[in-house]
């Protein structure tokens, strides 16, 4: 078995663990359903989630990796005690890590696509609208283009396993801790001039000031789940993408503590991200309730009318292909350690056959905007899911594996029949720093996995009356 590969600081560490959650989860999605769900009461209930569940979850996480020093493809194998089967959870977590790739290299390929228009200066002088020469045009054409969709997935995953191939501490590790340290630099110049502009006022108070409108247009239970949802795909929960980086982990800090450094990264970032977002749409009288549109279509309009918007608009989309960036390097190093865990491949093997498999894997979702749209959409239509890919594999992802597979983690971790609690707190508590109240034992073990489970339920029952309604 060959030396398991370790961090080289521990700053390295919370930089790549909080690079794989802060992405376009943050950028991308946090703000258009923060805007499409009313803004502050959707942040609030999105806030407590991070707390409630996003805090035990993850701790569980980094608990699994670090004690079984290996990825999600065999750590619960290492740990499950004799007989039991929890390690055929690997499967379905490693099948998420592949799903979440095959849509979110498209997206990151998007950014990288708009971050090369910005810096050609390429919408300058372009009308709000969706008609050719105007601001939307772009991003229709951008969506009907096979050679646009596929070319820049395939730069997106080219850089990222070019970061992967060079190694942990020298690949990911080292480049990572720059694209972090560059984004939050960019993040605070934007968040500076966003909150300053004439106007900012309106668009705070929608985004910080909780409102029970929201609840009139949605009801709380779309609203509550779409919170729930939002907080584990922020954080890549659910399927080994944190495990991974506890596996690399020495015991010197205790986990609740780093679990809580992480998150609080995240927020930075994904809070920061609204108060570019909403400030400037409010001052340049945008609805910011546009859905995913808002940051491909939207936003370059913003940047048209701004002083100095050139600047700032490159700025921004450099800000979204780094955390782009960073999520996709993060989640390519988990898939990488699945063959390393399990057949001992190189490091060299397992980039260059997963290489070949994400490129292929991604194909449908890039594809699936214009030469195979006529397959898709009737499919995805009956399933409610519009007419995208990128739509239904969303779905998969945020709405069904991470929350199953973080109360599988917190089962796991919990129950006698798992790992156990005791062995937990021993992994947890292990090192300097917070340690894990012993007390909430009943909150972790019955609670939580209900509330995962009551907010999967109603979101399904919610799910399927819309579908109904929308037939009848």
């Amino acid at each position: 078995m060959k030396e398991r590969e370790n961090f080289a600081t521990r700053m390295g560490f919370l930089l790549v663990a909080a690079g794989c959650a802060i992405g376009l989860g943050n950028i991308w999605r946090f703000p258009w359903m923060a805007g499409n769900y009313g803004g502050g009461l959707f942040v609030l209930i999105y806030l407590v989630f991070l707390v409630i569940l996003g805090l035990p979850v993850m701790t569980a996480e980094f608990a699994v990796g670090r004690g079984s020093k290996q990825s999600v493809a065999r750590s619960f194998q290492v740990l499950q005690p004799k007989g039991t089967k929890w390690h055929i959870f690997s499967y379905f977590a490693m099948a998420g890590n592949y799903l979440l790739m095959m849509f979110y290299t498209v997206v990151s390929g998007w950014c990288l696509f708009y971050l090369f228009k910005m810096i050609k200066g390429e919408f300058r002088g372009m009308q709000p609208g969706m008609e050719p020469g105007q601001v939307g045009n772009v991003f229709l054409q951008m969506l009907g283009s096979p050679g646009a969709n596929v070319g820049w997935m395939i730069a997106v995953c080219v850089i990222g396993f070019i970061i992967c191939i060079i190694g942990l501490q020298s690949g990911v590790e080292k480049i990572t801790k720059i694209m972090m340290s560059c984004l939050f630099i960019i993040l605070l110049i934007l968040v500076v001039r966003a909150v300053t502009l004439p106007g900012a006022g309106a668009g705070l108070k929608f985004y910080l000031v909780p409102s029970l409108e929201p609840i009139k247009q949605h009801g709380i239970w779309t609203i509550i789940y779409a919170a729930m949802g939002q907080a584990f795909f922020t954080l890549s929960l659910g399927m080994g993408s944190m495990a991974i980086f506890g596996s690399y982990l020495g015991k010197e800090k205790s986990l609740l503590g780093e679990s809580r450094n992480v998150i609080l990264l995240d927020s930075i970032a994904a809070l920061g991200a609204g108060l570019i977002i909403f400030p400037a749409c409010f001052a340049f009288g945008i609805e910011p309730g546009q859905g995913a549109g808002l940051i491909f279509i939207t936003i370059p309009n913003i940047f048209n009318n701004m002083p100095g918007g050139y600047i700032f608009g490159i700025l921004f989309f450099l800000f979204m292909c780094f955390a782009a960036l960073s999520t996709v390097v993060a989640v390519f190093e988990n898939i990488v350690a699945f063959g390393m865990d399990l057949k001992n491949w190189s490091r060299k093997k397992a980039v260059a056959i997963n290489a070949a498999a994400i490129l292929i894997l991604a194909l449908p979702c890039a594809l699936g905007f214009n030469v195979l749209e006529g397959f898709f959409t009737p499919l995805l239509s009956w399933l409610g899911e519009g007419s995208a890919v990128i739509d239904f594999e969303d779905f998969l992802i945020a709405q069904n594996i991470l929350p199953l597979g973080s109360a599988i983690y917190i089962l796991f971790c919990m129950t006698k029949k798992g790992w156990g609690y005791e062995n937990f707190l021993a992994e947890v508590n292990a090192g300097e720093g917070l340690k894990w109240p012993k007390k909430i034992i009943i909150y972790v073990k019955y609670i939580l996995p209900a509330i995962i489970a009551l907010a999967f339920i109603l979101g399904y029952i919610n799910k399927f009356t819309n579908l109904l309604n929308v037939a009848l």
